[in-house]
């Protein structure tokens, strides 16, 4: 199920073990150029472009894309207690961690009279993108909403997919999560249609334009979002889900399989890697596969996943190359099962969950950490979604006129060394007569 990749005996650069390692980059590729097309059509054409890609990948035509309140009181009023009770403690839980993101203004003064203030302002209007096709994700409304609001943000627009059995409407659960929160701007589009209607707005609609587009997906959302960076920000690409578990002989291979599997059955794009030095233990992994995945409610996506060209077993021939390994990856979802666990020398991955006791799905929910991570190898250069990804660091310039006298001169030299003098007159005109 898993293909094996034999990396021990070989001492690799770190370019040769991003070469090797395993990745589904054909699907990238071809999602780029569909995807920009889509979100085109929506740029041309708004309202029309998003009938007819609901009709051609949702099954669904003549809704309402915007979805009515009372949808969303009746979505709430129907929404399962169980439910109800994990989604408030998600939502404290992620409340909780997301304040912590939010720095405090400083002041610095470099001289009696020279401060420099460094603030952080939300930014205004936000879209969130919650996925709504192969499964209901109430949970990334709450990872994307909450940090939105603690950092203070003002709109916060949401949409997800319509869907075919709930008669073009979005899934009542994302429904009752996204009321929970108060949202009340909510559309039923789904997407790289959708990503494009946050970016370009959508006016029949009544839909403005976003300031940053925020959500998970699969390839086709994530390669929307690079459609139209430099228009509106975007958190990272978040695409097809990845887990890569790093383990020596002391791991649980009931445990391991399972955690897999738990990744696996998200979408066929999904990547599961093991990273062993236990040649024992990738055996009573691949054993347990066997006999779980038959059992599992989504066997057959599982089973596509697993056996793709981005999933595999990678041998090594101890813990230093296994952590070579994982940096050269960085995943989006990391586990460490080690006997002795060194979580920071993992030093590229959306999130680390260390012991036998911290799995993914716990990250996806109620951890308090957020779930919306970079997929494809961009933690090596990308952060989770969070608090911060809503804020923009702003320095505010406050000097004197003693202040700027103590730097007068050197401003001057510098700026005839730039060949630049009109910088310098414009400070001297300050103190001319």
């Amino acid at each position: 199920m898993l293909r094996t990749i034999d990396l021990r005996g070989r001492d690799m650069t770190a370019a040769e073990l991003l070469a090797t390692v395993p990745r589904a980059t054909a699907a990238r590729e071809a999602a780029v150029t569909a995807a920009a097309a889509i979100v085109h059509e929506v740029a041309e054409r708004g309202e029309d472009a998003l009938r007819d890609q609901a009709d051609r990948f949702d099954g669904v035509r003549d809704h309402a894309i915007r979805v009515p309140a009372a949808h969303l009181e009746q979505a709430l009023a129907g929404l399962d207690p169980r439910v109800r009770d994990a989604l408030d403690e998600a939502i404290t839980r992620v409340r909780t961690a997301s304040a912590a993101q939010v720095p405090p203004e400083r002041t610095t003064e470099l001289a009696p009279g020279a401060r420099v203030v460094q603030r952080w302002q939300p930014v205004r209007r936000v879209g969130v993108y919650v996925p709504g096709g192969k499964a209901v994700y109430p949970s990334s409304v709450v990872m994307n909403v909450v940090p939105a609001q603690v950092a203070g943000v003002s709109e916060v627009a949401l949409a997800s997919p319509p869907q075919s059995d709930q008669g073009g409407r979005v899934h009542p659960v994302i429904l009752a999560a996204a009321h929970l929160l108060g949202v009340t701007e909510v559309y039923a589009m789904g997407g790289a249609g959708a990503v494009g209607a946050f970016a370009y707005g959508v006016p029949a609609l009544d839909l403005e334009p976003v300031d940053i587009v925020t959500g998970p997906g699969n390839n086709f959302v994530a390669a929307a979002k690079r459609a139209v960076a430099g228009l509106v920000g975007t958190d990272s690409e978040a695409g097809a889900t990845e887990i890569l578990i790093v383990a020596d002989d002391s791991a649980d291979a009931r445990l391991v399989a399972a955690d897999l599997i738990s990744q696996a059955e998200h979408d066929e794009q999904a990547a599961a890697v093991l990273v062993t030095t236990s040649e024992r233990l990738a055996g009573d992994v691949a054993r347990e596969l066997a006999e779980r995945v038959p059992r599992t409610r989504h066997s057959a996506r599982v089973d596509i996943a697993l056996s793709g060209p981005q999933s595999a077993v990678i041998l090594v021939d101890d813990v230093a190359a296994a952590t070579a390994v994982s940096n050269a990856y960085a995943p989006e979802h990391l586990e460490l099962h080690l006997a002795e666990p060194r979580p920071e020398d993992f030093v590229h991955a959306g999130a680390v969950f260390v012991g036998e006791s911290s799995p993914v799905s716990l990250g996806d929910y109620l951890a308090g950490s957020n779930h919306v991570l970079p997929t494809g190898g961009q933690a090596r250069y990308a952060a989770g979604l969070s608090a911060s990804t809503f804020l923009r660091p702003q320095q505010v310039i406050d000097y004197d006129r003693a202040a700027l006298a103590e730097v007068r001169e050197r401003i001057v030299a510098l700026a005839d060394a730039e060949a630049l003098p009109a910088h310098g007159e414009a400070v001297q005109a300050r103190f001319e007569a």
